[in-house]
C-alpha cells in the first residue's frame, strides 16, 4: 500500500519524516516534493494551482498503475489531493483506496479571508504566523527568511487564486477529514466535504491548532493504519 503524502503551504516532503519513520512497513510512505523547494528548490515555482497537479500527478502516474495506494493532504495539500483525484479519474488511472484530507475546508466553500500573497513581506509573514506554524527561529533569521517568504508567497498565490469548478461525479472511495480543535474552520467547511464523496465520510477532530499534526502523531498514524491496513 502506497500513501502518497501532499504538504501544506511552504512545506516540504520533510515534514512527513517522522510521521514516514514511525509508520506500519506495510505502508510505503511517498512524502511528494513540490518545485520551488528542498531537493527541487532550482525548478522554479507553479504557475498555477493547475500547473501544481499537473505536476504532482506526471510524478505519481506510473506508481498507481499496478498499486494500491491512498493519499494524505495538509491543509493546501488536502486541496491539490482533491484536484489530483480528479486528474487521476480523467486520465482513466485507479482510483484510491482511501484520501484524507487534514486541516482544509470543503473545496466549494467560498474564500473569505482577504488575499495576503500580495502583501509586503513583514505584514505577510504576520498573518503566515497567526496560524502558528512558523517556528520563530524562522522569522528571526534574515538568511531563512530570504528563502521561505518566496515560496510561501507563491503557493498562497495559487491557492488564493483556486477556483473550484463543480465536479460532474463525487469521489468513488472513503474520505476522511482531520482539523484542530483551535482551528478557524466552522462545522460547515468541515461538513461540507460530505457532499465530495459517494462514499463513507468520516470527521475527526484534534486538540490543537491548524498544525495539529505536531502534537498528534501517534494518533493519526493509528488512524492511517486503522484505515489501510
Amino acid at each position: 500500500m502506497k500513501l502518497f503524502c501532499l504538504p501544506y503551504a511552504g512545506g516540504s516532503k520533510t515534514i512527513y519524516y517522522k510521521l514516514k519513520n514511525a509508520i506500519n512497513s506495510n505502508i510505503q510512505l511517498e512524502p511528494i516534493e513540490l518545485k520551488g523547494r528542498g531537493s527541487r528548490y532550482d525548478e522554479g515555482f507553479y504557475t498555477d494551482f493547475e500547473d501544481a497537479v499537473n505536476d504532482i500527478y506526471l510524478k505519481i502516474k506510473n506508481k498507481i498503475i499496478d498499486d494500491e495506494y491512498a493519499i494524505f493532504g495538509y491543509s493546501m495539500g488536502s486541496l491539490l489531493a482533491f484536484e489530483l483525484y480528479y486528474k487521476i479519474v480523467e486520465n482513466g488511472g485507479k482510483i484510491p483506496k482511501h484520501i484524507f484530507f487534514s486541516g482544509y475546508k470543503a473545496p466549494h466553500c467560498a474564500r473569505e479571508k482577504e488575499p495576503i500573497h500580495n502583501l509586503p513581506d513583514a505584514g505577510f509573514m504576520d498573518e503566515v504566523i497567526k496560524l502558528g506554524g512558523t517556528p520563530i527561529e524562522v522569522v528571526e533569521n534574515d538568511e531563512l527568511c530570504k528563502i521561505v517568504i518566496p515560496i510561501l508567497k507563491n503557493d498562497f498565490r495559487i491557492l488564493e487564486l483556486y477556483k473550484y469548478k463543480k465536479k460532474s461525479n463525487p469521489i468513488e472511495c472513503d474520505i476522511t477529514i482531520l482539523s484542530g480543535s483551535k482551528d478557524t474552520l466552522t462545522f460547515e467547511e468541515l461538513d461540507g466535504w460530505k457532499m465530495h464523496s459517494a462514499k463513507n465520510t468520516k470527521i475527526l477532530i484534534f486538540e490543537g491548532n491548524h498544525f495539529f499534526i505536531n502534537n498528534n502523531m501517534k494518533e493519526i498514524i493509528n488512524l492511517i493504519e486503522t484505515t489501510l491496513l
